[in-house]
């Protein structure tokens, strides 16, 4: 027998145990060993029923990571679960921690199902380009239903012990020793004469308009992607064909799945996000500070969205405003954001109480003074946060960390401001920085090794994918999409319309277009960054002045009812400009050309290809630690399509060569902003890929 799978006698009930750390996942000796494992049990007449649980901090969490990519080694997943479910004898899985993907599956074939309260259940294929390929889209509907097997197999979300217990995936809620409690069930089971109770012999009621409608909704809310529509069909085949037949159906879709382009993309985000919590230089024993209180400074969206962040996983924060009306209004802003979370139904009024009130409303810097962590996030000027960080450095405990969300500034500048700029680090969170998941976590030239994990960390802990970058103007994210930004307005002045550009992008998987996204964060805030880098701008390289032109008119976007769209009596639904076309007409007479037609494929190309460029700088410079922390950050920050796998991963599928190509044609036709980047110089020339760095 296996050694992570091993089989105890309690007297007529065989135990089965995993133990395959760190989160029992499915590898060839796990499949191995629970198929030998049954077949045992059922083979020795003595037995009269099966338990099965796993040791450590959870059940089967999956298939295993190492084996991703790799020739599939006997038996599959597939021949473990029928051989289970096949058994004569009853068996009873014991869940507690997780039960995910394969894990859920083989919890299925399994007769009875059990699990501790805090468990999670799901089929989580989806978010990895795949669907469940062991049975689960085919036993799944048999058990909970057409509709709530949809629902999860679509979506890829866990859901809890008690919902699964209401949906009929689990038979009861147990509690205390797994093993024990496995036992007890079993014993009752054999009290009762109860014997096998086969998932996948039930019947499923079919309902056409019900799957027409998740099938229509699908590709409204996910367009482009393969898979889901993938999951909604094999499904669907549960309802049509006999299990047989139908789990036939479903491994052909699964094949599909596997052979997608989207797979593969949706693989390296999934890797990228466990690769981005690596720090070159920085052990994983590196002490961290405890973080069990906080303070936010400024009680705008930003600072209220960051409050509530860690209120949500249940650290005490301050939220410091130096105007009583000012942080009344912020109060207000965060009791409306999680009132309208509740109103959606997924937060409790009492939960809600709960998290309000561990935000507590300061208005003097003293009340800072025992806090543990603090972050600024108050308007990006150099001279503001400089009255910030001194009365910080002035107030704040030794050893507190000193966070800036700037967007933008020299990091370093800041923490000089102060007498400890060791404990100064950025936390770049997103808009809005509750729901977003990206966190940026800056480290300057004299934060310390212990500040930098204590930020990981604590990004961590609010849920958050953190991604450790270095000090420039824009850091990352935003130093990429200033140049993708800027080439959606030369795109304007040259022919394109707003609409036109949007579109194209949006065509492509973008979540919005560039010139939307704009009008949305407020064009105050672009001119402000432009105005602050045109004294450094090189020989060459010139502005669009569309921008400028919009900003003297007082049109600054959504907040105004007016910037490259029109959004009248409060709208967000963007509309045409009619006041544009003649601030583009005098921006292109001001350049010298003659606007013409633009096609969506020079469109896409000019924005998209900007970004590869100036990631090429960034992993150059060292700002970026890999290729890959790039994409996750345009995947988690800036909207970018996950099935694309991020603009260094779209660069590589598309081939560098092609690239570079059109970034010498681009750097021909339009200038110094194009000059290419001597990092894909180099990789092209010696034929290799982003991936490869």
């Amino acid at each position: 027998m296996s050694q992570v799978v091993r089989v105890e006698r309690q007297g007529d009930v065989a135990l089965i145990k995993v133990d395959n750390p760190p989160v029992n996942a499915l590898g060839h000796a796990v499949r191995d060993g629970l198929l030998r494992a049954f077949r045992e049990a059922e083979a020795y007449a003595a037995v009269r029923a099966v338990v099965l649980v796993c040791e450590g901090r959870t059940f089967m969490a999956g298939a295993d990571i190492k084996e991703f990519g790799k020739p599939p080694q006997a038996p599959s997943l597939p021949e473990v679960v029928e051989a289970i479910e096949a058994s004569s004898k009853p068996s009873v899985a014991v869940i507690h921690g997780t039960a995910l993907g394969g894990g859920l599956e083989v919890a299925l074939a399994c007769h009875y199902r059990v699990a501790l309260v805090d468990a999670q259940v799901g089929l989580p294929e989806v978010k990895i380009g795949l669907l469940p390929g062991a049975g689960g889209t085919q036993r799944l509907p048999r058990l909970v239903g057409v509709e709530k097997a949809l629902e999860m197999i679509v979506s890829g979300n866990p859901v809890k012990a008690p919902q699964a217990l209401e949906y009929g995936i689990l038979d009861a809620i147990v509690e205390g020793d797994l093993a024990e409690a496995g036992l007890a069930c079993a014993r009752r089971l054999l009290d009762e004469a109860r014997g096998p109770r086969r998932t996948g012999e039930r019947q499923v009621q079919g309902d056409a308009a019900l799957i027409a409608a998740k099938r229509a909704e699908v590709e409204k809310r996910m367009p482009g992607l393969f898979s889901p529509l993938r999951c909604v069909e094999a499904v669907e085949a549960a309802t049509q064909l006999p299990l047989a037949d139908g789990l036939k159906r479903e491994r052909e879709l699964f094949q599909q799945c596997l052979e997608s382009p989207q797979r593969a993309a949706l693989i390296h985000a999934f890797f990228a996000e466990r690769e981005a919590a690596k720090i070159a230089g920085l052990p994983a024993d590196t002490p961290v500070r405890e973080v069990r209180s906080a303070a936010v400074i400024g009680g705008g969206t930003m600072g209220v969205g960051i409050a509530l962040c860690f209120a949500n996983v249940g650290i005490p924060v301050k939220l410091l405003e130096i105007d009583p009306s000012a942080l009344d209004g912020a109060l207000q802003r965060a009791r409306g954001t999680c009132q309208a979370s509740v109103e959606r139904g997924s937060l409790s009024a009492e939960a809600m109480e709960k998290r309000l009130g561990l935000i507590q409303g300061v208005l003097d810097y003293e009340a800072l003074a025992d806090v543990d962590l603090v972050i600024e996030a108050v308007f990006e000027s150099m001279e503001v946060k400089r009255q910030v960080f001194e009365r910080l450095d002035a107030v704040c405990k030794p050893g507190a960390i000193l966070a800036s969300n700037t967007s933008s500034l020299d990091l370093d500048e800041i923490a000089a401001f102060t007498q400890r700029p060791q404990d100064v680090v950025g936390l770049h969170f997103f808009s809005p920085a509750n729901v977003m998941r990206l966190l940026e976590v800056v480290r300057g030239k004299a934060t310390s090794a212990e500040v930098l994990a204590s930020a990981m960390q604590i990004g961590k802990r609010l849920k958050k994918i953190a991604v450790a970058v270095g000090v420039c103007d824009g850091f990352v994210g935003n130093r990429m999409i200033f140049q993708y930004g800027r080439q959606a307005e030369f795109l304007l002045e040259e022919g394109a319309s707003p609409a036109q550009v949007d579109k194209a992008l949006r065509d492509f998987g973008m979540a919005m277009g560039a010139l939307a996204v704009r009008d949305l964060s407020g064009l105050d805030i672009s001119h402000a960054i432009r105005a602050r880098q045109r004294p450094n701008l090189k020989p060459g390289q010139t502005l669009p002045t569309v921008l400028d032109h919009l900003y003297a008119a007082g049109m600054l976007g959504q907040k105004t009812g007016a910037g490259f769209y029109l959004y009248p009596e409060g709208s967000r639904t963007p509309q045409e400009n009619p006041a544009l076309q003649a601030m583009l007409e005098a921006s292109a007479a001001a350049r010298g050309i003659t606007r013409q037609p633009v096609s969506d494929e020079h469109i896409v190309e000019r924005c998209l290809f900007s970004l590869v460029n100036e990631a090429a700088r960034i992993l150059d410079e060292g700002i970026a630690q890999r290729a890959s922390d790039v994409d996750l950050i345009f995947l988690n920050g800036y909207g970018f399509p996950a099935w694309r796998g991020g603009p260094l991963f779209h660069a590589d599928r598309l081939g560098l060569d092609h690239v570079l190509q059109r970034i010498r044609e681009f750097h021909q036709r339009f200038g110094a902003w194009w000059e290419p980047a001597p990092l894909l110089e180099r990789l092209v020339a010696e034929g290799r890929r982003f991936a490869d760095l």
